[in-house]
């Protein structure tokens, strides 16, 4: 084994929007541990969540594969057998394999809820969440403290290697961090390690959030985004916001105060590294499964395709070894896991989907792809019972799209079947970065911009084998 082969740390934060971060200079963030490190790393601009949802992300990301190739049409949860199966081929699995430490912390959430098989699970976990034992269906991560998905985040609780739970009160963000610290000084070296670290928040529910992060906008403006709306998009899809504009604002000022805690307790991972002289040979990922809407567009939540969304921060640091800097290139959920296993120096399984941009990490050129995939399907309890009774299926509704550098275009079949739906959206992302002004295309062949786009669109629903019928 060679012991100069880089360790990784990628530590991703759930429903993190790539807006919401001081340097980026878009929303009033305060996130000073974060800047710095942006100012030692590159940072893509154009990093996309190619299926805005976490279980569909997070099996992306480990596997290299579009969110639908892996089966993930929705999130894993009660009355859908949706799981990250065994047989795929994953980061974990390869990285142990070349002789690597495996560790992951934090939510998972790609496991078949143990409600969905028993009323009364010996692991006492509780609606969507699922205690995931050890074997196949951990992919190669060997030290596990982790849990499916549960959104209490002033009261968490673990899994280690029985069905014994940890319960813990301590905000999950500052738990996980002292278990990822712990773990880091007591890796002995002998070895190189690989740790993913899954922090929940700022998810919902907003207001979990330790009092001295809300402290630290006492007094500031909260400045809103320009295409906050109390009233839903003119979009048929989207969970519309359903409060008054003082619960809007307390909900944007809790987001922004957790993601001040991040960046605090990632402060801390940064510093150990430095004083265990573990900076140098170490790569260091920050980023998200997906976006928060809140209430741009009068929505909430994720799951749509406005770059509230879609967008994801994505910033890497390898020092001496990767370039610094920014990078408009395009880079999706599918793209992350063949780009750090060829930077590290590992094969990239004949699986994989995505494409390797390792070498624009280290400063040479490389052929960027035009656009990226993205996309959804139904996936509400309701809508899954009337998908079983009709005989149609989830992957084959829903919205489809393509996002370049400077478009984003949407075929939407709405999610429900009898609707008979369909509806073609066109964003130019340079003139109208808040997307207030869509383009609605009624007669494709008249828009030469969206005849090129939805060709590219269908040319890549073929090449992912995608149910998606236009």
């Amino acid at each position: 084994m060679d012991i100069r082969k880089p360790n990784l740390i990628y530590i991703f934060a759930d429903q993190w929007r790539r807006q919401a971060v001081g340097f980026m200079k878009e929303e009033p963030v305060i996130t000073p541990n974060i800047d710095r490190f942006a100012e030692e790393s590159l940072v893509f601009d154009n990093c996309i969540s190619s299926f805005p949802l976490c279980s569909p992300h997070r099996a992306s990301l480990l596997t290299g594969k579009y969110p639908l190739s892996t089966g993930m049409f929705t999130n894993c949860k009660i009355g859908c057998d949706v799981r990250l199966k065994e047989e795929e081929i994953c980061i974990g699995d390869v990285i142990k394999n070349a002789g690597y430490d495996t560790a992951y912390i934090g939510k998972w959430h790609l496991d078949l809820p143990e409600m969905n098989l028993s009323d009364e699970p010996v692991s006492g976990a509780r609606g969507w969440d699922a205690y995931t034992e050890p074997g196949p269906k951990r992919h190669g991560f060997d030290y596990w403290y982790s849990y499916g998905t549960f959104d209490e985040h002033l009261k968490p609780h673990y899994w280690k290697d029985t069905p014994e739970m940890i319960k813990v009160n301590q905000w999950s963000v500052e738990h996980e961090t002292d278990m990822a610290l712990e773990y880091i000084r007591n890796h002995d070296n002998i070895k190189p390690f690989t740790l993913f670290l899954s922090w929940n928040p700022p998810h919902s529910p907003y207001d979990q959030v330790p009092e001295k992060y809300r402290k630290i906008y006492e007094g500031k403006e909260l400045k809103l985004r320009e295409n906050f709306s109390l009233e839903k998009s003119v979009v048929g899809v989207g969970d519309p916001f359903e409060g008054d504009f003082e619960k809007a604002k307390e909900n944007i000022l809790n987001y922004y105060a957790a993601i001040s805690g991040i960046d605090e307790n990632f402060g801390r991972i940064l510093e150990e590294l430095k004083k265990l002289e573990l900076e140098e040979n170490t790569i260091v990922v920050l980023s998200s499964d997906h976006g928060d809407m809140m209430v741009s567009h009068g929505l909430t939540s994720k799951n749509i395709w406005f770059e509230e969304s879609i967008g994801v921060p994505f910033i890497i640091r390898y020092p001496n070894k990767f370039k610094r800097g920014n990078t408009d290139a395009l880079f999706a959920s599918a793209d992350i896991m063949p780009t750090l296993l060829s930077a590290m120096g590992l094969d990239i399984p004949n699986t994989v989907e995505g494409i390797d941009l390792s070498r624009l990490l280290k400063g040479e050129n490389v052929r960027e792809q035009n656009s990226v995939y993205i996309c959804s399907c139904p996936g509400s309890e309701v809508l899954l019972k009337k998908y079983r009774k009709s005989g149609h299926k989830p992957e084959e509704y829903g919205w489809r799209g393509i996002r370049t550098k400077r478009y984003t275009y949407v075929v939407n079949k709405g999610y429900v079947p009898e609707e008979n739906k369909l509806e073609r959206y066109l964003y130019d992302n340079y003139k109208d970065p808040y997307q207030k002004n869509p383009t609605m295309i009624n007669a494709i062949e008249e828009n030469s911009v969206a005849k090129e786009l939805e060709n590219d669109l269908k040319e890549w629903l073929e090449r992912l084998k995608d149910q998606f019928k236009i």
